[in-house]
């Protein structure tokens, strides 16, 4: 991919060395797990600029501004809209729904969960879900961990059936003109698939172990749902903007609108009806206290990782894994496609899969004459979504509902480690892929 920009290493030595060395350490830190990722991501930053790697004008072009405007803002969202009691409320009508038993939520949040991705994007669904979660399981006295765990490859999954799910299906639906239904078509008869594998997969690992006792489960159940609502006008304004943000994600394509131009634009529009309302004469505490509920680690750490990524997209390490990938395949169809699904799934959940999936999207379109044109080669980009969407769910550092997922639950006091972490997800991601590979040998090769 031509950047328009020279790398100008120190010492002469090779950009793609050097770049990809800067990445391994900024992972295996990160994987040390003694410092915080957001200083280590900033750091590894900043060392890529400071080598001559890229420079700071390509730096910051390496940084997803879409990606941390949508964050930004629905965090903004969450937390104006929390204080109306309204996450309060769902989570005590989600497990009264499951008659208390921790297995039973653990179930529900999860379909829960998936369907609203296909609908959101992941990390906004995550950032709805989870705080429902957290206070769900600390009135029944269960591990929070089993639970924000599912919900993160739930919400992965859940946005791979979509165009709108997950930011790698937004990049092949613009670049390769494939619309919504094309994606729904294509993709969701194997996501049902693969939700109910993971939900057999959880159930095996942690649903049979989850136990509360009787006395909180009737204390959940004999709970008022509609006391938990502290704000009734704060809620039917934060229901109203959510929903017309909602509305916009779906409609984002002909409305020519960027995902984080919604998410900004509702959180505005939230921030001033609440200080209009409720805060008049203290706006500046209470816009402090909305910032400050802003998981600014996560902001920062996928600032810093955006840039070291950029640095090895940059220095020509992608190119070159995409380039192999697309000549190992030998002009076979079938087998463009197992190597394009197996190699997007492991090197997704190593490397973020936005840059990864840029990468790929000419170089799939430059085989399109090799195998009789643009419509021969739609197999080839539902193997790069499953792959690339599927496979962020191998590492914490995987996709970005991972790192979301994470920063709210180490402020809550929920461990998020990555070791720990890859262990568990790994295997079952590779599950997944699994099924998605037998998925497109008997629909497409």
């Amino acid at each position: 991919m031509d950047h328009g920009f020279v790398p100008n290493v120190w010492f002469g030595l090779d950009p793609m060395v050097v770049s990809t060395a800067v990445l391994v350490m900024t992972y295996a830190v990160v994987i040390w797990d003694k410092l915080n990722r957001a200083i280590v991501a900033l750091l590894g930053a900043a060392v890529m600029i400071l080598v001559g790697a890229l420079d700071q004008h390509e730096a910051l072009k390496g940084v997803d501004w879409n990606t941390i405007g949508l964050l930004t803002g629905m965090m903004i969202l969450v937390s104006i809209s929390r204080r109306s009691g309204m996450f309060q409320y769902l989570a005590i009508w989600a497990a009264k729904k499951a008659k208390a038993h921790p297995g039973g939520i653990l179930i529900l949040l999860q379909i829960t969960t998936a369907v609203l991705s296909a609908f959101l994007d992941n990390v906004t669904t995550v950032l709805l879900v989870v705080p429902v979660t957290i206070a769900i399981v600390r009135e029944l006295d269960v591990p929070a961990y089993p639970y924000l765990f599912a919900e993160v490859f739930a919400s992965n999954i859940g946005g791979t059936a979509t165009l709108i799910g997950d930011p790698p299906n937004i990049l092949i639906g613009s670049l390769a003109g494939l619309d919504f239904n094309a994606f729904v078509v294509h993709l969701a008869p194997v996501i049902v698939v693969v939700m109910a594998a993971q939900l057999v997969m959880i159930h095996l690992l942690w649903g049979r172990e989850l136990k509360s006792t009787p006395a909180r489960q009737a204390l959940v159940m004999g709970m008022d749902e509609r006391s938990a609502i502290e704000d009734p006008v704060l809620l039917e304004q934060s229901l109203a903007v959510l929903g017309i943000v909602i509305v916009g994600f779906v409609l984002a394509r002909p409305l020519h609108l960027e995902p984080a131009t919604i998410a900004m634009g509702g959180a505005a529009v939230l921030m001033l009806l609440d200080n209009w309302q409720h805060h008049a004469e203290r706006q500046s505490e209470n816009v402090h206290k909305t910032f400050g509920d802003v998981e600014w680690i996560t902001i920062f750490f996928f600032v810093g990782l955006f840039i070291v990524v950029h640095g090895v997209e940059v220095g020509g390490l992608l190119a070159l894994l995409a380039n192999k990938l697309v000549a190992a395949t030998g002009g076979d169809m079938a087998t463009a496609g197992y190597a394009i699904l197996w190699a997007s799934a492991v090197l997704s959940a190593i490397v973020d899969n936005i840059p990864f999936v840029a990468t790929m999207i000419p170089l799939i379109k430059s085989m399109a004459p090799a195998y009789g044109g643009p419509d021969a080669i739609l197999p080839l980009w539902w193997c790069l979504s499953l792959g690339a969407c599927l496979g962020g769910n191998g590492t914490l550092i995987g996709a970005s509902a991972n790192l979301t997922v994470a920063g709210i639950a180490d402020r809550n006091g929920v461990p998020f480690r990555f070791v720990t972490y890859t262990l568990y997800a790994f295997p079952m991601m590779l599950v997944s892929i699994a099924i998605a590979h037998v998925y497109v040998w008997l629909r497409y090769f």
